[in-house]
């Protein structure tokens, strides 16, 4: 596994870091390491984004479902007003 160091990190965002690590009882390193897990996604996960938004195109491009033999709710709901 990699280590990064990072330098010249401003002061106020140094302590909402360490704020935010303190509040959630964690290391700064483990609460750093979570918000970039959280926030860059990695090349699996861009893979599975893009094979998400290709399963969705190929949905949308799909005929809307026929309405079969049972009366669609706007039906139903004329044919109880007509009784």
């Amino acid at each position: 596994m990699a280590t990064l160091y990072v330098e010249n990190v401003p002061d106020d965002l140094y302590e909402a870091l360490r704020r935010r690590a303190r509040k959630k009882r964690k290391s700064m390193a483990a609460e750093v390491l979570e918000l970039l897990e959280q926030f860059v996604p990695t090349e699996r996960e861009l893979k599975a984004r893009r094979e998400f938004i290709r399963r969705l195109k190929a949905l949308r491009e799909l005929p809307p479902p026929g309405t079969g033999p049972f009366p669609t709710t706007e039906e139903m709901q004329r044919e109880g007003r007509e009784r």
